[in-house]
């Protein structure tokens, strides 16, 4: 099965174009195609990632660091409403 690069960013500069509300920023997940090509380099990783397979790995990890942080707000935001 070969599993393609998705524009992580796209995904997700899309998803908040849309003005989520705080619930539906927690209640976000990436696409499966996404989670699917994650999967793939995790598993790629632990024998040997090409230089632009490593990129995109980190890539996935700073959007994530994002989300998580946007998560969080969201969390305070609703807890302080």
């Amino acid at each position: 099965m070969t599993v393609v690069p998705v524009p992580t960013y796209d995904e997700v500069l899309e998803f908040l174009l849309t003005s989520p509300s705080p619930a539906e920023i927690i209640a976000f997940h990436p696409s499966a195609e996404v989670q699917a090509r994650v999967r793939y380099l995790l598993e790629a990783n632990r024998e040997h990632l090409t230089a632009e397979e490593q990129a995109e790995l980190e890539e996935y990890a700073q959007v994530e660091h994002l989300m998580r942080m946007l998560k969080i707000k969201a969390r305070e935001k609703l807890d302080g409403e």
